[in-house]
Formats: C-alpha cells, structure tokens, sequence
C-alpha cells in the first residue's frame, strides 16, 4: 500500500534504510552517552563512531540467517568496528533502539502531515473566502432546509480540520518518548542516566516508566488520530459527491482534456477523485482496531504489536498525507456553479423562508403552535407545485396578521447570511 500511495517525501521516512540509520542514530545516542557517563572507554566510542556504518544488503543478509532484524543490522556494523565493537549495542535490548528510532519516524511522518494539514487549510481558507456570500441552500436529511453561502460550508470545514490539526499536534507529543530502560525496563544493565541524555540527544522525552517497550496507548492514539483526520476528509469529499449529482450539480471536480469518465457512456464526469479520498478512509479507520489491539501485552514484552505496526503505522501515515495531498487538489481546482445554486434555493417555490414567516406570525402575536399550522398548510400546497408566497398572500388568516410587504420581507436571502462577518472572523478567514 505505502508503495502505491505515498507522496515521495513520506515514502522516504519508511524506507528500510532510513529505518536503520536511524536505529544507527539512536545506537550512537547510547554510545555518546555511556561514554560522557564514563561507563565505557571514550577512546573505544570515537573509534566507533567513526567507523560505524552498514551496508544494507549485509544487514538483511544476517536478518535471514539469525532470523532477528535489529541483531542482523547490529552484527553489520560490529562487522566495520574492530574489537572495540564490543561496545556496541552494550547493556540495551532491542527495543531500547527501535522504539526511540519508530517515535523519531513517527513524528518525520507527522510534521509531513502537519503540512499537508496547512496547505489544505490554505486552500479551504481561499475558497470560503471567493465564496463567502454565494448563496446556496443548506440541506438537512438531504431536504432543503435554508439558504446558507458555500463560503460558509467550507468555513465549518475549515473549522473542523483546524482541529484534526490540534489533534495531530498533541498525537505527536504523544508519541514523541523514548526508552533506553532494558529487557524489562527496570535499567538493571543500563543507567537511567543513559535513557536521560539519549532522549535529550533525539529530542524525545524519556519515559517514566516502561516495560521492554513504549507502552502502545501512545500508538494507539497517533493512530486513531489519523483515523479521525482521514474520516474528515471522506466527510468533505462525500459532501462534493453529492453536490455533484446530476440532480444537483452546484460544483463539480475539475475534469481535465482528454479525461474519461466511463468506458461506455461518453459524457460521464464522475466525482471518482473524491470516491478515492472516500475509499481510502475506510481503509484508515481499519487499522484502528489493530492499534487499540497492540495496546495489550502480555506481562513486560510479547511480540504481537510488531508485525502489525510494520503495516499499519506506515500504511496510515501514506495513506493520509495522500488524501490530504489529493483533497487539497480538488479543493484548489472545484468548479463552483453559482448560478446552479441560486436556481436551487428557488426551486421550491420560496418553501425554504417558512421560518421566517413563522417567526413573523409569531412576532405580530400569534402562538407558535398556531402559527405552525398556518404556514404548514401553506407549505403543504406548495409542496405540490404551488407558489409558496402566492398562496401566503392569498390566505386571509395569515393577511390578518401580516401585510404584503412584510411577507415581501419574509423571502429576504440576505436575511440568512447577514452573520457570516462573525463566523468568518472566529476562524481567522
């Protein structure tokens, strides 16, 4: 998946050898450290860090034989130190390198994210700003309900990526510890001074207390937040599906010269970019159930979370800065038809003002209750082809309470939009 998915920035973060340099990264962090401490020779850690390095290849090779992918890198650079590569690897365990290391890929991949987040918020923001008073009807269960502008829908979706982008942000804290504790954790063989330095080195913050590993709530909730970001998206592209029905049809993906739709019917434009952001997203809320599952050990360390993190993390990370990357498009490049809009909002003979009719009613006296019914009767008419304004002016009941021109004032679109200044402003657009 990440392999046909990622954009190449993030396709490089979970490559395999950027994976293992940094576990060299991490393993130097160690050897500095317990030098500085005094807990090995400095000369024998100079010479290490000088001549550390690996090939590849030779790491795999050793992989297959030992069947253990961090001792089949660690015997690859022993194999490049002398005698002094005795200090190598010494006093940690395993996962005293490869959970630092995945925290320091992990949050590559999240800073990635983070600005994709920014260039889609960009694009969201100067759209809602060139549509802020496009007047189109907002709909609820699928029904005209009233007008809103399309500046507005993005507005709110603007709004809610601003917090996937608070989430993802704290998601990243989350996951940015480390641990150099030991095979159980309890540092019978390392100092905790070591666990201290290393994360200052990396930049991480050590754990207070671990296991033989980072305990997988912190996954598991880098995880979920992406699940949640990912379903943001679907939720944006959904709405562009079904603006785009041939019924409705007020934006439409941009379709390109020479584009096709459909094998058999020439004229198709389907929205199938959005149908793709949609897709994936199901794909990214199935890897959360695996990362609540990897929350579970058995006592201090089994080995179940690690071959379901070499998918999921990886996968998720790809598969979201692709929807993001790919949203930000459609966003960029949408066809806009306001007039399709403002047809639409008509097209119901004027029912989508009922409120303000009500309110009016209600406003010169009359109870609300009796003021419902009087404007239901006349929706129920329009419903069936009349003109909901024409049959308000022609009901005594209602010529009883308003005039002509008050009515006039009931089918005022500016009405509706007269507070979009407000939401714009709480959201910086």
């Amino acid at each position: 998946m990440i392999e046909r998915y990622s954009l190449p920035k993030m396709k490089a973060v979970w490559e395999l050898q950027h994976k293992y340099d940094t576990w060299l990264k991490v393993e130097l962090a160690v050897l500095t450290a317990q030098a500085e401490l005094g807990l090995i020779p400095k000369g024998a850690a100079e010479k290490i860090r000088s001549r550390a390095t690996f090939r590849l290849e030779r790491a795999l090779e050793l992989e297959r034989e030992q069947r253990h992918d961090l001792l089949g890198f660690v015997g690859a650079v022993q194999e490049n130190l002398g005698e002094e590569g005795r200090y190598f690897h010494f006093g940690v365990t395993s996962y005293d390198i490869e959970d630092p290391a995945l925290a320091l890929l992990m949050r590559e991949a999240a800073d990635l994210i983070l600005k994709a987040i920014d260039d889609l918020n960009e694009a969201i923001r100067d759209r809602a700003r060139e549509h802020k008073f496009t007047p189109m009807i907002g709909r609820t269960h699928g029904i005209h309900a009233e007008p809103i502008s399309f500046g507005f829908k993005l507005a709110v979706w603007l709004a809610e990526m601003q917090r996937n982008r608070q989430r993802l942000e704290q998601a990243r804290e989350m996951i940015s510890w480390g641990k150099i504790s030991g095979a159980v954790g309890t540092h019978a063989n390392i100092d905790p001074r070591v666990e201290m330095l290393v994360c200052q080195q990396l930049g991480l913050n050590p754990a207070p207390a671990s296991t033989q590993i980072l305990q997988r709530d912190r996954h598991a909730q880098f995880i979920t937040t992406l699940a949640i970001l990912s379903s943001s998206l679907e939720k944006f592209a959904t709405e562009i599906r079904n603006l785009q029905r041939t019924e409705i049809r007020e934006v439409e993906e941009h379709f390109a010269a020479g584009q096709r739709g459909s094998s058999a019917m020439p004229h198709k434009r389907n929205p199938s970019v959005s149908e793709q952001v949609c897709g994936l997203a199901r794909v990214v809320r199935g890897y959360v159930l695996p990362a609540l599952e990897n929350v579970v050990t058995w006592h201090e360390r089994d080995l179940a979370n690690s071959s379901v993190e070499r998918i999921i993390i990886p996968d998720a990370c790809a598969l979201v800065d692709y929807q993001l990357v790919t949203f930000t498009r459609i966003v960029r490049e949408l066809a806009i038809f306001p007039a399709a809009m403002a047809a639409n909002i008509s097209r119901m003979g004027g029912l989508v003002f009922s409120q303000q009719v009500l309110l009016a009613l209600v406003d010169r006296g009359v109870s609300r209750d009796e003021g419902y019914r009087l404007v239901q009767r006349n929706a129920a008419r329009a419903w069936q082809g009349a003109d909901f304004k024409q049959e308000l002016l022609a009901d005594p009941e209602i010529r009883a309470h308003l005039t002509e021109a008050e009515i006039e004032r009931c089918f005022d679109l500016d009405y509706h939009l007269k507070h979009l200044e407000h939401t714009f402003a709480q959201l910086g657009i």
